[in-house]
């Protein structure tokens, strides 16, 4: 095999990387940013180009000899940003994990180092391919060795061989030192020969050569070119000689010690680990890559009884179930696996053998652990299996672990915890359009696949068990996370009940509304056009209008909210063209939306509920967002009314009353808070009294409406600009009412000022029942990065510990319906909001049921109220 040797620029690959991409910061606030792209460009030159020998060069802090010969030499860079000086050694510690060879020696740079080793391996017979975002190495480009200068980003490389510099330059390589030495380099600070560019330069050397030989040659030059030359010719050919890469260092270095090497897969998933580097724990491979996980894959339905008998016994089972794609009130269940010893892995299609399984599944006795338990609960759902006891879901558990990774995927789970790389779900059916359902893969692949799944489960368990309880997070983990899987899955299975008469209505009603804006638009605009198209739009205000431009783009005027809601005095098409924007909106996402997605066999839709995505602890929904919809215009609200409950029915919705308010009233420990909710007070208004210094009875609206923005701008870590923008007023006066805020509830701004140097100190704060959240940014030398830090870690004991309370009141109330044997059903959370479609017989125990559990769910300072209201449709209950 051919030898190809790959040599790295390491400053300059992390200095690219560094300002190529955002901010990164990990869990302690170390800055990952050039280390990550350093990796992800390491990857790819290991898989683009196979190399067989590997090295990075580095520079050394000491001066080199080019800053003797010349003192102002590079004089003008700046120093390194701290942010990057942090990462230098990590990236030298993750190299090493790499086993790739590394050099560095002082009083060279690393150009040089590259500069002499790749002599050596070209006269040893190597290809040598060099990367790096320096244009001097284009010097360096033979027949033998290929250039590769980093362009914008990582990714997009410039590629010269010795032909290749040729057709760019019209020039050698050799003669691109010249051209340096012309031309000079402002990075660098090589002066060169002043006035003379890049186009001057290189017809200068098409003609004679070479610097010498142009000053040998000055008398054939003219005009001003010669008289420049004339006044340069020390610095020309002192810029030429700082720009020559030395390529006889004296270099002890056997090319045998550059070979690629197996790297050290454990270091290096620790590291990734400690970087948080969670989607490029994939791209490794562990030595045992090629040696699947024997494990024994066993039909059950020949030992069903025996098996059962055993899961009895243990108390215990691991499982997962693959279903087609299809209604989810089908049986399409494909394969249900199931094992004990995570090495057995038992499977069966049949639908007998799954019935027979019932008893123990719907045991609350016998523990379900697994990945994605609620997709199993959905599954089974249609075979009358109401899976319960859902006691372990690596998923889950990982969340709470690491609320701020982008991937709780089983294939993840396993390289973090157990060093073995197993098939992930891309790797499995491909992505995008041409991706497959697993309908379409063979037993062997689905078996093979779930089966090192389960594998997975049973042995990060107990892993990951001990980090959840050294994490103190036992209590929200088994009493509220885990048992909300079931809840969720119950509530994604039974939907909600859709009025598609009333959405086809509305359709017809915002269609109208649409055409009748249209016109009007036309008509103040004088002319037809796009009005879904910026550009188009740009041009009829800022053009035909003559509107003051507010901002630009890239590709033209910016017509975004923000423009438009600046605009809307100047002229009666602004307000008009926001209205229809959100009129469109309505229509498209929401009308046509829920009208596609409607179940043909339910006549409901079946939202999916996410309890992995928000870092704050919050559930999230999708297809369709229920917790999205707008209620700001009327027209948004009526989409309410579509929402409907079924037959002898109705919609009981409660609603916890300024939940926040009271959990940072609990958390402050402020009296003067804690007693206006004890006091059953008006919370905004009691904020008004003492903001503005006036009794009760003197508190007027706008008052009102003043501290109801602070109260909430507070628990948000609001700023004096935010709350002068929210509230439409200066500034300073915004600085007083938040001053004055703080100065009736003084132990509020000392709970804020705690938790902000807590978070500091620790990097990350907690909520009541510890679910923690990292935040990096407060440690930021980047002042727009360090404030989102502080707002983030004012807000999120506050927030989180909210999510916490109504998981709790979900989880509780869900239970007690379940143990009374009622047919009302939890069908719906809407941040504070529960929403239950209660039978009418059962009407007074539900609402009994709502408030015990509620306002119960966790022990406050403060009551926990709500407020509950019965309807026909959700539009009824508001």
């Amino acid at each position: 095999m051919d030898k190809t040797l790959v040599i790295i620029d390491g400053n300059s690959l992390m200095n690219r990387a560094f300002y190529a991409l955002p901010e990164l910061m990990n869990k302690d606030g170390l800055h990952t940013n050039a280390i990550y792209g350093f990796t992800t460009m390491l990857f790819k030159i290991l898989q683009d180009y196979n190399p067989t020998h590997i090295s990075v060069a580095f520079d050394k802090k000491a001066p080199t000899f080019r800053h003797i010969e010349y003192k102002d030499y590079k004089a003008t860079r700046k120093g390194m940003p701290d942010e990057l000086r942090q990462q230098v050694e990590p990236l030298k510690e993750l190299l090493d994990a790499f086993k790739v060879h590394r050099l560095e020696i002082e009083g060279f740079e690393a150009d040089d180092i590259i500069g002499t080793i790749s002599k050596i391996a070209e006269d040893s017979g190597f290809k040598v391919i060099i990367v790096t975002g320096d244009k001097d190495a284009i010097q360096l480009a033979s027949n033998n060795t290929t250039v590769l200068i980093t362009k914008k980003g990582l990714t997009d490389l410039e590629n010269y061989d010795y032909s290749g510099v040729i057709e760019r330059y019209e020039l050698t390589p050799n003669q691109f030192i010249d051209l340096k030495g012309l031309m000079g380099d402002k990075s660098d600070n090589i002066p060169g020969v002043p006035g003379v560019g890049e186009k001057t330069g290189i017809k200068l050397l098409k003609e004679f050569g070479s610097i010498e030989n142009i000053i040998e040659n000055v008398d054939k030059l003219k005009g001003s070119i010669k008289n420049k030359i004339q006044e340069n010719i020390e610095s020309a050919v002192m810029s030429k000689r700082l720009a020559t890469i030395v390529r006889d260092m004296p270099i002890d270095v056997d090319l045998e010690n550059l070979k690629v090497e197996e790297y050290e897969f454990d270091k290096l998933i620790n590291l990734f680990n400690k970087y948080e580097f969670n989607s490029l724990i994939p791209r490794l491979k562990a030595k045992s890559d090629t040696q699947e996980v024997k494990l024994n894959i066993i039909n059950m339905d020949e030992n069903i009884n025996e098996i059962i008998d055993e899961i009895k016994n243990k108390k215990y089972l691991t499982l997962k179930t693959v279903s087609k794609n299809g209604n989810l009130v089908n049986k399409n269940i494909i394969y249900m696996f199931i094992t004990l010893d995570g090495e057995n892995i038992y499977y069966t299609q049949s639908e007998d053998a799954m019935l027979k399984m019932k008893e123990v599944l719907n045991s609350n006795e016998i523990k379900k652990y697994g990945y994605k338990l609620k997709e199993d609960y959905i599954n089974l759902r249609p075979y009358d299996i109401d899976l319960n006891n859902l006691s372990f879901d690596i998923e889950i558990a990982e969340y709470l672990i690491d609320s701020t990774s982008s991937t709780y995927t089983h294939d993840t789970i396993s390289t973090k915890y157990l060093g073995q790389k197993v098939m992930s779900e891309e790797e499995l059916l491909g992505k995008g359009k041409n991706a497959k359902k697993y309908e379409d893969l063979n037993k062997e692949e689905l078996t093979n696949y779930f089966a090192n799944i389960l594998n997975v489960v049973f042995k990060v368990k107990d892993k990951m068990e001990e980090k959840i309880n050294n994490l103190d997070m036992n209590e929200l983990f088994y009493n509220v996370e885990m048992p909300l899987v079931q809840v969720l899955g119950f509530m994604e299975y039974e939907g909600f009940k859709i009025d598609t008469d009333k959405l086809k209505e509305l359709k017809l009603e915002y269609s109208d509304i649409i055409q009748n804006l249209e016109n009007d638009i036309y008509d103040l605009a004088n002319e037809k056009f796009n009005i879904n198209s910026p550009k188009q739009l740009g041009v009829i205000l800022f053009e035909r209008l003559n509107l003051p431009v507010i901002k630009k783009t890239k590709t033209g005027y910016s017509t975004d909210s923000e423009v438009l809601e600046s605009l809307k005095k100047e002229h009666p098409i602004v307000e008009k063209i926001s209205e229809y924007r959100q009129i469109v909106k309505l229509k498209t996402t929401y009308v046509d939306g829920l009208l596609n997605i409607v179940n043909e066999k339910t006549g409901r839709i079946h939202s999916s509920f996410n309890q992995t995505i928000t870092t704050t602890g919050r559930i999230s929904s999708t297809e369709p967002n229920l917790q999205n919809i707008p209620i700001r215009l009327e027209m948004g609200r009526n989409l309410r009314k579509v929402f409907i409950a079924q037959e002898n029915y109705k919609l009981l919705d409660s609603d916890y009353s300024q939940i926040e308010l009271r959990v940072l009233a609990h958390i402050s420990k402020d009296k003067n808070l804690i007693d206006a909710f004890l006091n059953k007070e008006d919370v905004h208004t009691t904020t008004a009294s003492k903001v503005f210094d006036v009794s009760i009875d003197k508190v007027t609206r706008e008052m009102r409406d003043a501290a109801k923005a602070v109260n909430f701008g507070i628990v948000y870590g609001i700023s004096d600009f935010g709350l002068s923008q929210n509230l439409n007023i200066p500034v300073k006066k915004a600085k007083d009412y938040i001053d004055s805020y703080f100065e009736k509830y003084p132990k509020v701004k000392e709970y804020m000022d705690k938790v902000v140097e807590g978070s500091k100190e620790n990097g990350y704060v907690t909520t009541i029942l510890n679910r923690r959240r990292y935040i990096p940014e407060i440690n930021s030398k980047n002042f727009v990065l360090r404030n989102l830090g502080k707002r983030l870690a004012m807000n999120t004991p506050i927030q989180g510990s909210a999510a916490d309370i109504i998981k709790i009141a979900m989880v509780n109330v869900y239970k007690k319906l379940k143990e009374n044997n009622l047919k009302s059903k939890l069908i719906l959370q809407v941040h504070d909001e529960l929403i239950i479609e209660v039978l009418d017989e059962e009407i007074d125990m539900v609402k009994d049921i709502l408030k015990n559990e509620m306002t119960k769910a966790l022990h406050l300072e403060v009551p926990l109220d709500i407020d509950i209201n019965l309807g026909k449709s959700w539009y009824d209950t508001k």
